[in-house]
């Protein structure tokens, strides 16, 4: 009899979905939250059904993780976000050792045993500073679009420090730095190099092993994930859809 799961994965700007049919991939989807986040779940978990022609009641388990897990009252099992990321990157990418993940809101560090279990963890909740939140607010800052302020960093042949941590006060340095006449570029690997520097410190303190990966919608931005290898002093391994990892270890977890 065929087994068909879904995983949510309800992050603080996105919602994803994942369904398996026996194990195996059936589809997948990533809407905005907004300010409606149970209207935003339902219309993620209906278009999912919908494009693969099935009802809700073909769904046999539904795991929900995420900031707004507890969001989703059709789900039958909530489960961590930390213990799902560590499933769903084990699922692509095995040796991982240390995961990193950069999301919208927060920022996290995950060590991983062998067989996917989370061995400790720490992350950074109540600061933007090492989110995607404060890339955004740098690079309105900077004029640029997301992809943009990735790709200035990387071609940067410079850097310059931006000293304040604070979202705020960071984005007002930036602005004075465009005033003095800095090139753009240089301070965009600035920006990407401080949050590299606030989150491989943050891993420290739980301890970091190789190989690391990275998931999160920040991991999709070349020039964060460059940053990130400066700092760590090895390389940091992508899964194919960072952004997914969450709901991949949902539907994972729902197969269980």
């Amino acid at each position: 009899m065929t087994h068909i799961v879904c995983g949510l994965d309800i992050g603080s700007l996105a919602a994803k979905g994942v369904l398996l049919r026996d194990g195996q991939f059936l589809a997948a989807k990533m809407l905005l939250t907004g300010a409606d986040a149970p209207k935003s779940i339902s219309i993620l978990y209906a278009d999912l059904l919908r494009e693969v022609g099935l009802k809700e009641t073909d769904i046999a388990t539904v795991v929900a993780t995420g900031y707004g897990r507890v969001s989703v009252p059709f789900a039958d099992k909530t489960i961590t976000e930390i213990t799902c990321h560590a499933r769903g990157i084990t699922h692509f990418l095995p040796q991982t050792h240390t995961l990193i993940d950069l999301g919208g809101q927060d920022s996290k560090a995950i060590r991983i045993d062998p067989g996917g279990k989370v061995v400790d963890f720490v992350m950074n909740d109540k600061c933007a500073a090492g989110t995607g939140r404060f890339l955004e607010v740098m690079a309105h800052g900077l004029n640029f679009s997301l992809d943009e302020l990735g790709e200035a960093a990387r071609r940067a042949k410079n850097i310059v420090q931006i000293s304040a941590t604070c979202t705020v006060f960071a984005e007002s340095e930036v602005i004075g730095m465009i005033a003095r006449g800095t090139p753009r570029d240089e301070i965009a690997r600035g920006v990407m190099t401080g949050i590299a520097q606030r989150v491989v410190a943050m891993a420290a303190r739980m301890g970091i092993e190789g190989p690391v990966a990275m998931s999160g919608g920040v991991a999709k931005n070349l020039g964060m994930v460059e940053a990130l290898e400066r700092e760590l002093g090895i390389k940091v391994t992508l899964p194919p859809e960072p952004q997914m990892i969450g709901a991949w270890g949902a539907a994972l977890m729902a197969q269980t």
